[in-house]
């Protein structure tokens, strides 16, 4: 079926359930890490706390895109009983993490609220891919991405706003702060109330045979996993190009998500987490001493989240720019993004150069280039090489090359190439500029003219 051009506002309500989303998304990027070090996590352990998020989606991923290109449901359609779903775990599991009494169930909640995210999220992007035609599926993963700007600044600014409003950063050893339990509480009532307005106000184009679809699909069910593993090994070459960039670019920022929080309290800020072991709460001078260690870097953690959604906010006016750009021309993907991935990893790079609080919401600025392209470019480019009744199941799978990546980093690789500069967490997002660089370098592998621009 010839897919009809949509308005903008059309393409904002199917993507704005994003903001939900990547309210789920910054939460966890930019706060877990300082949950795990309130719970007594040690900084070469927080990757490894990490590799739960990744894993859930190279197993959850393939699965519901495969079950969203096969789902007909009367009243939902095809990928919004996913959203809805999702939405609903992902809601209960943010209300609940920031109350986790012990590290390990913190890091099983993890993996139970980046597998429910998952199931949210794969589905809009093929969304994206069945409403517009092509020459519209840049501008609609651009606009994607500047509901997911909004959504990464203003989650991330949370607990800093929140604290601005008096409530306290203090609380006892091993205790989450009243400030990011009430962010993931806000948090969670976002998530939910932003995917049923998506839900509320977008339809969906059945398939014109029902009875032959769902025909089709009892015959086809029996054979999913063998379904998945043949595509992922007769996936088309650019898409495979395509997942080389993206290994290098979620390489770095899974290190800037784990390492950020300590590498920029210590380094930036000069307020790392206190360590309890090192205190005799018996005394009261070190009891007092361990509380305004801990309160000093509660409050660091707060600005380098803050500074963070700068991110967020970057990739947003890089979106919107974007986005009034492409929804009358066309755009060369291949060279944006490679200048785009290049300037965020100078941004990461002078996060160790110029350590200086008053510049590093500039340094996040330039990282926010490059998100805004990572959330675009790639799926735009994607989207030309693959067949309409497999961008469920396509999509699903080149999400591969983002959580591979992020399983890598998590298993001992950026503790492994950081540690060859030095002992500092800092070091790990000098590793992160490196390999948004050789993410730039790599969309030199891109050559099909189709994929670079399209032209209607």
């Amino acid at each position: 079926m010839k897919q009809q051009s949509l308005s903008f506002w059309d393409i904002w309500n199917m993507s704005f359930g994003f903001l939900g989303i990547q309210f789920g998304y910054a939460l966890q990027g930019g706060f877990m890490s300082r949950i795990f070090q309130t719970l007594g996590a040690s900084t070469d352990d927080i990757p490894l706390l990490w590799v739960a998020a990744p894993l859930t989606g190279l197993i959850v991923q393939p699965i519901i895109g495969y079950l969203s290109d096969r789902t007909w449901h009367s009243k939902l359609g095809r990928r919004r009983p996913y959203f809805l779903i999702g939405a609903i775990l992902s809601s209960l599991v943010l209300l609940i993490m920031p109350h986790s009494p012990v590290l390990w169930i913190a890091a099983g909640l993890l993996w139970i609220l980046d597998a429910s995210i998952n199931i949210s999220m794969e589905p809009f992007r093929a969304l994206v891919a069945d409403k517009l035609p092509q020459q519209q599926r840049t501008y609609g993963f651009v606009v994607q991405t500047l509901i997911i700007g909004i959504g990464t600044w203003v989650a991330s600014n949370l607990p800093w706003f929140i604290s601005t409003l008096g409530v306290s950063d203090a609380a006892a050893p091993g205790i989450i702060p009243l400030s990011v339990k009430l962010a993931f509480a806000i948090g969670a009532i976002v998530f939910l109330g932003s995917i049923l307005y998506t839900i509320f106000t977008t339809s969906e184009t059945p398939p014109k045979n029902i009875e032959a679809f769902k025909n089709k699909i009892k015959e086809e069910n029996s054979g999913a996993v063998k379904e998945i593993f043949y595509n992922i090994f007769k996936m088309p070459k650019t898409m495979f190009k395509l997942g080389i960039i993206q290994f290098f670019s979620w390489f770095a920022f899974f290190s800037m998500w784990s390492l950020a929080n300590p590498a920029l309290t210590e380094h930036v800020f000069n307020a790392p987490a206190p360590i309890e072991e090192n205190f005799d709460f018996k005394v009261l001078d070190q009891s007092t001493a361990f509380d305004q260690q801990n309160e000093s870097f509660q409050k660091a953690s707060n600005l380098v989240g803050a500074n963070m959604g700068v991110y967020g906010l970057s990739s947003m006016v890089f979106a919107l720019l974007l986005t009034l750009y492409s929804s009358k021309r066309t755009v060369n993907r291949k060279f944006l993004h490679m200048g785009s991935l290049a300037i965020g990893g100078i941004g990461f790079l002078m996060m160790y150069f110029v350590p200086d609080p008053e510049l590093l919401w500039l340094w996040f600025s330039l990282v926010g280039i490059s998100w805004g392209s990572i959330l675009s470019m790639p799926y735009a480019m994607l989207s030309s090489t693959i067949a309409p009744e497999k961008m469920g199941i396509m999509m699903g799978i080149f999400n591969m090359f983002i959580v591979i990546p992020q399983i890598v980093a998590a298993l001992g690789g950026v503790n492994f190439l950081y540690g060859l500069m030095g002992e500092a967490p800092i070091y790990a997002l000098v590793v992160a500029g490196l390999s948004l660089l050789v993410s730039a370098l790599s969309n030199l592998l891109i050559t099909e003219k189709n994929v670079i621009s399209y032209y209607a």
